[in-house]
């Protein structure tokens, strides 16, 4: 970063339903997706049974969130009609809220019709917007008016055009700039909780992706939790030359390169691993001799 930027104090809490979800130690999300085409097949979720196992799968490892989605963002997923994408959510978060009353539920969506639904028939989520309200405009309204918190994250394009020889001109700047924009907006509107995800794999090239990882430290200036998510995606396995069955070693070793520059959310499909690597950082950051 530049001489002369202050940082603020990085954010530990985000409030849900009045209860603080404590983020001074990193924490993993676990990915329960009810759709069925999500890029990584063993993901994918169909039924209530399915979905209560996979919620008890990540309680058990140790997960802190259960992020749903009903909607893949894939690059040239099929559109999925919005009365469709809230009966796959509405069912889900339901269900789970209902099992597991404790558990925070994020909810990944672009769409303020499918969080007023959610919010309105099951309860209050954490809203995880791949478009940080580009996509629906009524989106940062509607958050505020629900009063939930919020992951903004960055993508350049759509999915259906995102991946189609992304550019920049200055990618520190460039998302950055964004940031500060989506955050001002935010703010005006009295939107308070607020996550940022840096959209690895959202309108980037595999060096984007890496270049993005390596200046993750300066992301803090925001004073925001910051949230990575790059579980078996291709910036992993088209680099190592394996495919997504294989990238869970991949996986680790760069959830554990966004801890020690300063992430607090880990949003994987494996969630025990994630889990092990953040007991290890931890220890690390503790074991300092004076």
């Amino acid at each position: 970063m530049e001489k002369g930027i202050s940082f603020l104090a990085q954010k530990r809490t985000i409030c849900l339903e009045g209860n603080l979800i404590n983020l001074s130690t990193p924490v993993v999300m676990g990915i329960a997706n009810v759709t069925p085409d999500s890029f990584y097949a063993p993901s994918r979720l169909s039924g209530s049974d399915a979905i209560l196992a996979r919620t008890e799968e990540i309680i058990s490892q140790g997960g802190a969130i259960i992020d749903i989605g009903g909607y893949s963002s894939r690059p040239n997923a099929p559109e999925v009609p919005v009365k469709e994408e809230i009966r796959r959510v509405c069912d889900a978060v339901c269900l789970v809220k209902k099992k597991f009353p404790l558990l925070p539920v994020s909810v990944d969506t672009f769409r303020s019709d499918v969080v007023s639904a959610v919010v309105r028939n099951c309860g209050a989520i954490i809203v995880n917007d791949i478009s940080a309200g580009e996509m629906d405009e009524k989106m940062f309204k509607t958050v505020a008016q629900l009063k939930v918190p919020y992951i903004a994250m960055h993508m350049k394009g759509t999915p259906t055009d995102m991946q189609q020889n992304p550019s920049y001109h200055d990618i520190r700047n460039e998302i950055f700039l964004y940031f500060s924009k989506k955050l001002q907006q935010l703010r005006l509107l009295g939107v308070e909780e607020v996550i940022i995800d840096p959209g690895f794999g959202f309108g980037k090239t595999v060096d984007h992706n890496y270049q993005i990882l390596s200046m993750l430290d300066d992301f803090k200036i925001f004073g925001l939790p910051i949230l990575v998510g790059f579980s078996r995606k291709s910036m992993i396995y088209r680099y190592l030359g394996v495919d997504s069955e294989e990238s869970l070693n991949g996986t680790s070793v760069l959830n554990t390169v966004a801890l020690l520059r300063g992430a607090s959310i880990l949003r994987v499909h494996d969630v025990k691993p994630a889990v092990e690597a953040i007991s290890l950082v931890e220890k690390v950051n503790s074991s300092n001799i004076a």
